[in-house]
């Protein structure tokens, strides 16, 4: 079977479906986070509708992500009108992040430029090579109740307000993207006070954190795929390289299945709401490994690749 051609057939944008994809998370975003407010004395409340906001965030950058490769809506302009409209709710600058993503889907499995990729990951030489303030920043980096919660706070919150890149691919744009934040924040609190402020913090960080863990495990599992040219694989790096997730179809649902991040990568025309299909719809030989939730987790403990055995290792022992 050609899988190249295998994918074309899921490669059909539907406006419909992307409306309904579109409009249906803001609806939920914005409900869930009135909910939350309104009722946010009652933590039976508060909790489950700040919940459903966290993950109403996410579902929202994933669906920016699609803009930017222009896989959601039928056409070029209506999927860069959308990116933009989705900016201020992801705190992602759209133009600036859609290029920076574009390097990374470009340097995918190349050990050789590994600053394209969201998680900086160390060979074990390098680890045996470096010094001790640098293996101490790196275990600290790698750490999960560090990479988690204060890569969510710093990544969303701070980095993306000036990314990567940013002189060469649109100051202007992340500058208005920042003011029109700005402004949102202050009709935030001119409506609900600092309870909205605070409310908003911290369930939207709460979705930072989902963020990340799900970024961290799309390339970050034991048999990922790592190499150098010219013996680097584009196929591989993008099929081996790229973790499926079996939590379930509600999360594929809720997240607008960026779990299925193999396929995506190795045809990034294929809207989300077709991913699922796509995925699943691979015969049995060409059906790649699924990762639960119970590996994903153990996949923290990995923090450097090995050259030599082609796989992704915990710290060496003290």
């Amino acid at each position: 079977m050609d899988l190249r051609e295998y994918t074309r057939q899921y490669c059909i944008k539907d406006n419909r479906l992307a409306a309904l994809s579109f409009l249906g998370t803001f609806a939920v975003y914005f409900a869930a986070l009135a909910l939350a407010i309104w009722f946010s004395d009652y933590w039976f409340i508060l909790l489950p509708a700040g919940v459903m906001f966290a993950i109403a965030a996410v579902r929202l950058y994933v669906l920016q992500h699609d803009c930017g490769h222009h896989s959601l809506f039928e056409t070029r302009q209506q999927n860069e009108i959308a990116g933009h409209i989705l900016s201020p709710f992801t705190f992602a600058p759209f133009e600036v992040m859609k290029q920076n993503h574009n390097l990374h889907h470009a340097g995918i499995g190349n050990l050789d430029h590994r600053e394209s990729g969201e998680v900086h990951t160390m060979t074990v030489k390098e680890w045996y090579a470096a010094k001790a303030r640098t293996r101490l920043w790196y275990r600290l980096y790698r750490n999960p109740f560090i990479l988690v919660p204060v890569g969510a706070l710093f990544t969303y919150f701070v980095r993306y307000r000036w990314p990567k890149n940013t002189l060469r691919f649109g100051v202007a744009g992340v500058l208005m993207h920042n003011a029109v934040i700005v402004c949102g924040l202050i009709a935030l609190y001119t409506i609900a006070g600092w309870t909205g402020l605070v409310v908003w913090l911290a369930f939207s960080l709460l979705g930072g954190m989902l963020g990340v863990f799900l970024v961290y495990l799309q390339h970050n599992f034991e048999d990922t795929y790592w190499d150098r040219r010219p013996d680097l694989d584009p196929q591989i790096a993008a099929l081996q390289g790229s973790s499926a997730l079996d939590f379930g179809w509600a999360f594929d649902l809720a997240v607008a299945c960026i779990t299925l991040h193999d396929m995506h990568h190795f045809n990034a025309r294929i809207p989300s709401y077709r991913l699922r299909a796509c995925h699943y719809g691979l015969p049995p030989e060409y059906a790649p490994r699924r990762i639960k939730f119970p590996e994903a987790v153990a996949a923290l403990n990995l923090k450097l690749w090995d050259e030599d055995k082609m796989r992704l290792v915990p710290f060496p022992s003290l």
